[in-house]
């Protein structure tokens, strides 16, 4: 998620001894894209809101992935903006999450999270011919072959944690309360979190990072909403944001991030919310017979392949 900072912030933090901590903390805040200090801290907050496992996992994971950078000599201008980080950031909240609370948990995240930064590394040279960016692959490939092989092994498989499984069918109407709920939850699912307030936390973080960056989540939610509530998806997972959170991310990154702020871009990147609500589903029954999980797939499709068209659509403008 490649994202410009002046060049004078990045030599004064490379200087710093807080360095690593202040990359750290940026990490939280570059899984929804975004460089700010203060987005990340408030994300960070939201996830140890969410409970101290999220919180202590979260962390754990980011703070490996950082100093596994800084280890093998990555790029330092990169690091300082927290693109180091992130993926070891989902990664220890979906090993918690799925697996649970157990020594063999912290283990497989100091993994997890060293090995998404070798893979940041490599699907990074593997998508620069074709300008895009590994978004949140690396966290996708490493936390799905971990959590879907966990089931062989004794010492890592201690059964499904309480509230991990969801259910898939239900009512399909709404009411007022379904819908404000959906709309927090859609940013906070981002980081596998079912908690409104921790949503709302997150939006407060991301207004932080400048207007037209919330504009966009918060247009993103309303877009998974509505085109899940137009499908006929269950209330229910409406309302977890189970339909909303790649929508969300998808409207940062086309809307806020890699295209230029004119209006046929932002219509774009709505259309690729509304597009990635529909994909969440068909990726859902993709895995779901083999015990694989959605997570952020259905954003890095839909936004690959909006922003693999755009060099070819003079209507469109990236960025800078």
């Amino acid at each position: 998620m490649p994202l410009n900072e002046p060049d004078a912030v990045r030599q004064l933090e490379r200087r710093q001894p807080s360095a690593y901590l202040l990359a750290s903390v940026r990490g939280f805040g570059q899984v929804d894209l975004q460089p700010s200090l203060w987005t990340g801290v408030l994300i960070l907050a939201g996830l140890w809101a969410a409970g101290w496992r999220i919180g202590l996992f979260a962390t754990l994971g980011t703070l490996i992935s950082t100093a596994a950078a800084y280890a093998v000599r990555a790029d330092r201008s990169g690091i300082a903006l927290g693109l180091q980080g992130y993926c070891g950031c989902l990664t220890g909240i979906a090993l918690v999450t799925y697996l649970g609370h157990h020594p063999a948990t912290y283990v497989l995240t100091v993994v997890g999270a060293l090995v998404c930064t070798l893979l940041m590394a490599a699907l990074a040279t593997l998508l620069t011919p074709f300008a895009l960016s590994p978004l949140t692959a690396p966290f996708c490939l490493v936390s799905g072959v971990m959590v879907l092989g966990a089931p062989s092994f004794a010492r890592i498989w201690h059964g499904a944690p309480k509230g991990v499984s969801s259910t898939t069918s239900g009512d399909t109407g709404i009411t007022w309360d379904d819908l404000w709920h959906a709309f927090f939850t859609n940013v906070s699912q981002i980081f596998l979190v079912d908690a409104w307030y921790v949503g709302l936390i997150m939006l407060v973080g991301l207004a932080c990072a400048g207007l037209r960056v919330v504009a966009f989540a918060a247009a993103g939610s309303v877009v998974g909403i509505v085109a899940a509530w137009a499908l006929g998806a269950p209330t229910s997972l409406i309302a977890e944001g189970i339909y909303g959170y790649n929508a969300v991310l998808v409207a940062i990154a086309v809307g806020a991030v890699f295209l230029a702020p004119t209006v046929w871009n932002g219509a774009f990147a709505l259309f690729g919310a509304a597009a990635t609500t529909g994909l969440t589903a068909s990726l859902t029954s993709l895995f779901k017979p083999f015990g694989g999980h959605t997570f952020t797939w259905p954003f890095i499709l839909t936004t690959w392949v909006l922003m693999a068209a755009v060099p070819l659509l003079p209507r469109f403008r990236k960025s800078g």
